[in-house]
Parts: C-alpha cells; structure tokens; sequence
C-alpha cells in the first residue's frame, strides 16, 4: 500500500523543477513546490512568476502574459508566438508546453470568426521557461499570441489575459479567477483582460481600482485591443 505519490517534473534543458504530489493519503495534493537546480542543489523558488517571466522582450509581438493555477498557487508565464507564411505545401503547426490540438482549434477559431487568414501559415507557441500548461485558461492568451505574431503588433508589456475560449468565440469563464488576478495585481500588471461573466467576482479584490480591467464577450473583443 502506498501512502504518498510525489512526481518530480522538469524539462532537462530547464534550470526549474516542480515537485507535484499525485497522492496523499494524510493530505491533500492540491501543493506543488517549485525548485531550481543549483550547483549546490535545488533551491525553492519563493516567486515562480517573477522567475518565469524574466528577461520578458519588451514591445514584442506574438507575445503575451497569462496566469495558470499549479495546485493551489497562481503562476504568470509568458505564452510566445510565432507566425510566418509557409515555405512548405502544409502549413507547419509546433507547440512546446501546449497542446497543439487546444493551438489548431483556436487557429480555426480566429480563421473563421475574425478572418485572420492562418490556413497558409506557420505557427509555433512556446511557453517561455519549459512549463507545460493543458488548462484551458490561457486560451485567450494564446489566441492573442497567435493573433499578434500575425498582424506584427504588439499586444503590450503590462497586459495580461485569461480566459477559455469556445467554437464560437465566446470567451468563457475560468476557475479561480480571484486567485489569478491577485497575482497580476501582486505583479505589477496594469490591464488584466477577464472574460465579461466574471467581472463581478472580481470587484472585492483589494486594489483592484488601480487597475485597467476589461471585461470581453469574445475574441474578437479581446484582438481589438491588439489592433487599437
């Protein structure tokens, strides 16, 4: 019988582990401990999303801030985009850190519901630092990524979005959003794009009336910002 399951995770080219517990009989396993490896050995990483987003480029398309829940802590990380026409006969889709099932869908989605024409481009998404995210939370952010890349504008240093977005381009509701924007406000962020369900859970957050939020129904709310 056993007591406790602990995974230890990490891409080997990454300097950061995550020690995640899959199994608990005494506890619970909503925890993960975040580490870096050292000459001396690991060592805890106190504030994950300041680590994750080091060295961020500034004024960058294809580039955009979200925030994924790792048990019960708020982590920022830095969804990367990069679209191009194709030199190939199909057009070549590469993912590092994401799903590249979730990439093609919200490809489809921003082809038919904002006209983007991707059918004749290369795309590729990475999720800077070797974190691998399968939440839905951080479509939004990786549909203004893709978005982005393609239209060559950045969409903003200070900006941060999340959101899941669905066929239809509604941007729907996420878990723990109170959570998710704590952590942007801790963070510095000046706009926080949410989807519109959620803006009144959010409304008894302390200092959240020094920030720009912007509620949006769609995807094609949240890309205007982009093309403003």
């Amino acid at each position: 019988m056993v007591d406790t399951v602990l995974y230890f995770e990490g891409d080997r080219h990454a300097s950061y582990r995550i020690l995640r517990g899959v199994k608990n009989r005494f506890g619970s396993t909503n925890e993960i401990g975040v580490f870096e490896m050292q000459q001396e050995g690991l060592r805890e990483v106190k504030n994950p999303s300041e680590y994750l987003l080091e060295g961020r480029p500034k004024d960058a398309s294809g580039t955009v801030t979200s925030c994924s829940i790792e048990g019960t802590r708020p982590i920022l990380l830095e969804i990367q985009a990069l679209v191009c026409q194709t030199a190939f006969g199909i057009p070549r889709r590469q993912s590092s850190g994401a799903d590249l099932n979730r990439i093609n869908l919200l490809m489809a989605v921003l082809e038919k519901r904002l006209g983007l024409h991707l059918g004749a481009c290369d795309a590729y998404v990475n999720i800077a630092g070797g974190m691998k995210i399968i939440e839905p939370a951080v479509d939004l952010a990786i549909a203004m990524a893709v978005a982005s890349s393609f239209l060559n504008v950045p969409a903003g240093d200070r900006l941060i979005a999340m959101g899941e977005v669905g066929l239809s381009g509604e941007v729907r509701n996420i878990s723990q959003i109170e959570q998710r924007v704590q952590e942007a406000l801790k963070m510095g962020y000046e706009t926080i794009v949410i989807p519109k369900v959620s803006a009144e859970r959010i409304k008894g957050i302390k200092g959240i009336e020094n920030i720009k939020i912007v509620p949006v129904e769609s995807v094609k709310d949240a890309i205007a910002l982009i093309r403003k």
